[in-house]
């Protein structure tokens, strides 16, 4: 069984709030809103309506504008579900059609309101419980991606299936480096917008330890550390050779990942753009913990493994740009074989500037995005409806409208952008929602019509032209 999110089923809870969605399964009216009516959504925030409410009224463009209204309140319309757990504040966040919690999703599609959580109690609330699961679910397991609702619950995945640990609680146990590093950033960014110290209890602190620890056993100095994974498929993307171990490497420092950002498995085990998250996210780790809890030998640890795996990146993670320049690498072994490419799925090589992994200006890294968003990189497709980068999760001609937002957000220059906007704009397949993927050529092919990541990155593009280039906006695109 192939099993990859666009081919997951979600449970009866799941198809429960895609039920309330009017149009994910069919064309929208242009102009009628498309989120679900008011006594559905899953949670309002005042903040985050004003926010609505005053980016609209400054689009210019009526198309714009309704994609806005539509996609960025997606996650709290129809994937937060908020209560309580031991008599704290308690969130779980799915992907939209998949009834499961993935850690980097959930923290991704939070983070487009971290900078209303000072404004609102409520939103500040629903944030305390995701981090605290977070931190609960990273308790289960710090190899597992993806989560169920009851932690005493098996997988209710295909995953179940898998030749790993799979303990209750876990939907999914694909090691990703970047899995540990988005709770980290989410923390980093709440603690920066409130000062709330709340979340970030002893609890955190034991997952954040255990993230450290697992970060630091999967450098593999001393042995393969004890994570495998093996499952019966037909795709290679989808298991790791060797007895669940991947690929050999040399131990230089750098971290090892079973799987990408997109739940692909690595061909080389050293992801590049992972870690170097996990060097900016280490860092903002080591930020919260002396300000929250004044710890400050767990902050030096996490800086001194945040130094160890830029000096093993900086040694080993670049390649030539076959003009006499150099790049990042996507994956490298340690023994100088290496593999450029760009996968849209965040992180990125297109997208380190995001999570402040580089600067957007720095020449190495306007290096390599530019040579990920060309054909030196052989998932950057072309085509009559749009060009950008895609995957192999998905598989060949498939744009990700997540590349084209990325390739708004780090651009300076407003044709690029205004174009990155009139392809999102046409694309979007009549439903008024980014999707994963889409065909090249024909945008009425496309995958997953309940994706809240992409529609949240979606909101961060138009908050950011907001902010940079409100001119832009204000006009038709």
């Amino acid at each position: 069984m192939n099993l990859s999110r666009r081919d997951m089923l979600s449970s009866a809870g799941a198809l429960a709030v895609a039920a309330t969605l009017p149009g994910a399964a069919m064309a929208a009216q242009q102009g009628v809103s498309q989120r679900p009516p008011k006594a559905k959504r899953r949670f309002t925030s005042k903040a985050v309506e004003a926010e609505i409410a005053r980016v609209k009224a400054k689009i210019g463009d009526p198309e714009l504008a309704w994609l806005f209204e539509n996609c960025y309140p997606n996650t709290l319309d129809t994937t937060v579900f908020a209560g309580q757990a031991g008599g704290k504040p308690d969130t779980f966040v799915i992907t939209g059609d998949i009834d499961a919690m993935w850690l980097r999703d959930s923290s991704a599609q939070l983070q487009t309101y971290v900078h209303l959580t000072g404004k609102d109690p409520e939103l500040r609330r629903l944030f305390h419980g995701a981090i605290q699961r977070q931190a609960r679910c990273i308790l289960i397991d710090p190899y597992a991606n993806a989560y169920t609702h009851d932690p005493n619950a098996k997988s209710n995945l295909p995953a179940i299936d898998d030749l790993t640990d799979m303990k209750p609680g876990v939907a999914e146990r694909k090691w990703e480096i970047d899995s540990l590093c988005y709770p980290m950033r989410l923390a980093h960014g709440y603690w920066t917008n409130t000062r709330d110290k709340a979340p970030f209890d002893d609890i955190w602190a034991q997952a954040m330890r255990t993230a450290v620890d697992t970060l630091r056993v999967q450098q593999r100095k001393d042995g393969p550390g004890p994570y495998h994974f093996q499952r019966v498929d037909k795709s290679p993307t989808e298991t790791l050779m060797f007895g669940g171990y991947g690929a050999p490497t040399r131990k230089v420092g750098l971290i090892h990942s079973g799987f990408r950002p997109s739940d692909d498995a690595c061909r080389y085990p050293f992801l590049i753009p992972s870690n170097l998250f996990a060097v900016s996210a280490l860092r903002m780790l080591a930020a919260v913990l002396r300000d929250t809890r004044n710890d400050s030998a767990f902050a030096r640890d996490c800086e001194a493994l945040a130094s160890e795996v830029e000096a093993a990146l900086n040694a080993h993670g670049k390649m030539s740009d076959g003009k006499g320049g150099e790049v990042w690498a996507y994956e490298v072994d340690g023994y100088g074989n290496a593999i450029f490419m760009d996968d849209a799925n965040v992180p990125s090589l297109s997208a380190l500037p995001l999570l402040g992994s580089a600067d957007r200006n720095d020449p190495l890294y306007r290096r390599t995005a530019d040579l990920a968003w060309s054909e030196r990189n052989p998932y950057f497709f072309k085509g009559a409806a749009a060009e950008g980068i895609g995957g192999p999760h998905i598989g060949m001609d498939m744009v990700w409208p997540m590349s084209i937002i990325t390739r708004g957000l780090m651009s300076d220059d407003d044709a690029e952008i205004r174009q990155c906007l009139k392809w999102l704009k046409t694309t979007h397949g009549g439903t008024g929602f980014m999707h994963e993927s889409f065909h090249k050529d024909d945008p009425a092919n496309f995958t997953r019509s309940w994706f809240a990541w992409a529609n949240g990155l979606f909101g961060d593009l138009i908050l950011d032209l907001e902010r940079r280039k409100p001119a832009l906006i204000a006009g038709r695109i």
